[in-house]
């Protein structure tokens, strides 16, 4: 199974490899991920295979969430097929 995390928010040095080491700790795998700057601002999203993940996944999704609060970013993670389920016409 996979989810999505998306990262927003104002461009500071750290923001991949913290991100990337809670779920590296979680044991999620990063399958995908793109990232850009503008202006100043930091975008990301991420696609991580959640099969081998430790503990509960909103558990994981409240984790990332205050990271991102701690941090001034705003971090969303959901599983892939509700991110399919929304984009769909």
């Amino acid at each position: 199974m996979k989810a999505v995390i998306t990262v927003t928010g104002k461009d500071t040095v750290g923001i991949i490899a913290a991100v990337s080491t809670e779920c590296a700790q979680s044991q999620v795998n990063i399958v995908d991920i793109t990232q850009t700057v503008l202006a100043d601002y930091f975008v990301m999203i991420m696609l991580v295979n959640i099969d081998g993940l430790k503990g509960d996944f909103g558990a994981f999704a409240d984790r990332l969430a205050a990271l991102g609060r701690d941090n001034s970013l705003d971090i969303h993670t959901m599983h892939e097929e509700i991110f399919d389920a929304m984009h769909r016409i």
